[in-house]
C-alpha cells in the first residue's frame, strides 16, 4: 500500500504540473462613489455577474469612497499595478484621453432627449479614444444635468465673479468656462469638496440633484441656478494590459455584465434625479430660475467656452467633427 500511495502521489504531482490551474484575475477599481450608492449597487452587481459567468476566474474588487486617492493618485497606482481601473466622471478621465469630457462642454447640450441621440453617435467613438489610450471602456452611464449650487445667491455672472467656484481637478472644460465668466476657479478633487464647503475654501459647486444628496453637499449649499450647466457621465475604465489577458469568451462576460448594470444604472439616475429635485426643495435649497437676459448671458459663456476648448486642443479634432456632424443632423432633423 505503501508502494502505491507514493506511485498515486507520483501520478498526481504529474497531473497538476501539466494541468496546472488557472489564477483567478482580480481587477482592482478605485471609484469616490460612496457605498451605498446606486453607483455601487450597480458596480457590485456587474462585479458577481462577472464572477459567476466566468467561474470565479475573474472577479472585481472595489475601493469605493476615494479612499485610493484624487484621480492623479489613482493613475499613478493603476501605472504601477496597484491598481487595475476606476470608474471616473468626464472630467476626471481626462487624465486618460481629453475627449472623455465630450458631453461635459456647457451650455451646449438642449435636453435629456439630444443627449441620448448625440451619445448614440459618439458613445463607440469615445470608446475608441479610451482603447488608443490603453484602457478599456467597461460602462459609460449618463448621471444626469448638473446645476450651480451655492451658499449664495446667484441670480446673473456678476454675482458669480465674486464666488469662490470649485472645478473638478484636472476639468479643462470647466476651467475653462468659469474662465471665461470671468471667475478665478479653485481645482480640487472630487473628494475635497465636502470638506472644502465646510471649511470655506470653496462656496460654490456645480452638482446633479442626486449628486449633490449622494456627497451630503446639499447640507452645506442653499442656492441653485434652475440653468443646466453640463451633462455629468461616469466612465469606468480597466488597463487594456489586464482585460488583454484574458480570454475571449471572458471578456465578452465582463463587458456585458457591465453594459447591463450600466444600463440600469442610467435608468436609476434619472428616477433619481427627479425625486432628488423634490428633496433639495424640501430641505430649503432655493431654485433660482434666470431671466431670459441672464440665461442669454450664461449661454454666450458656453459659446466662447466651447470655441476656447477647440482652439486649445481640449477636445481632439476627431471628437470635435464628430460631435458638429451630429449635432447637425439631430438638430436639422428636429426641424
Amino acid at each position: 500500500m505503501h508502494l502505491l500511495n507514493r506511485i498515486s502521489l507520483a501520478l498526481a504531482l504529474t497531473f497538476a504540473a501539466a494541468f496546472p490551474v488557472a489564477a483567478a484575475t482580480t481587477i482592482k477599481i478605485a471609484t469616490v462613489a460612496p457605498d451605498g450608492t446606486a453607483w455601487m449597487r450597480e458596480m457590485r452587481a456587474a462585479g458577481d455577474a462577472v464572477k459567476k459567468g466566468t467561474d470565479g476566474r475573474v472577479e472585481i474588487k472595489y475601493y469605493p469612497g476615494g479612499v485610493m486617492g484624487d484621480d492623479a493618485t489613482v493613475m499613478r497606482k493603476i501605472k504601477i499595478g496597484q491598481l487595475q481601473g476606476s470608474a471616473f466622471t468626464g472630467g476626471e478621465a481626462t487624465v486618460i484621453t481629453p475627449d472623455a469630457q465630450v458631453y461635459s462642454i456647457p451650455f451646449l447640450f438642449r435636453d435629456q432627449q439630444e443627449i441620448d441621440k448625440l451619445r448614440a453617435k459618439l458613445d463607440p467613438l469615445v470608446k475608441q479614444q479610451f482603447e488608443n489610450a490603453g484602457f478599456e471602456l467597461l460602462g459609460i452611464s449618463g448621471a444626469g444635468f448638473a446645476y450651480l449650487m451655492s451658499t449664495r445667491d446667484i441670480k446673473s455672472r456678476d454675482d458669480l465673479k465674486s464666488a469662490k467656484v470649485w472645478v473638478p481637478q484636472g476639468d479643462k472644460a470647466a476651467e475653462v468656462t468659469f474662465k471665461v465668466a470671468g471667475v478665478t476657479p479653485i481645482p480640487l478633487p472630487l473628494s475635497d469638496v465636502y470638506t472644502s464647503l465646510q471649511t470655506g475654501l470653496i462656496d460654490t459647486a456645480a452638482n446633479t440633484p442626486a449628486g449633490a444628496i449622494a456627497f451630503q453637499w446639499h447640507t452645506k449649499l442653499k442656492h441653485m441656478v434652475d440653468l443646466p450647466l453640463t451633462y455629468v457621465v461616469g466612465e469606468i475604465v480597466v488597463d487594456k494590459k489586464v482585460t488583454d489577458t484574458l480570454s475571449a469568451e471572458d471578456r465578452k462576460v465582463l463587458g456585458d455584465a457591465f453594459d447591463a448594470g450600466f444600463a440600469r444604472l442610467e435608468k436609476t439616475n434619472r428616477e433619481d434625479n427627479a425625486s432628488a429635485r423634490e428633496a433639495l426643495k424640501q430641505q430649503g435649497i432655493a431654485f433660482t430660475v434666470p431671466t431670459d437676459a441672464d440665461r442669454k448671458s450664461w449661454e454666450a459663456v458656453g459659446t466662447e467656452a466651447f470655441k476656447q476648448l477647440a482652439d486649445q486642443g481640449g477636445i481632439s479634432p476627431t471628437m470635435l467633427k464628430a460631435l458638429n456632424t451630429a449635432l447637425a443632423e439631430i438638430r436639422g432633423g428636429a426641424k
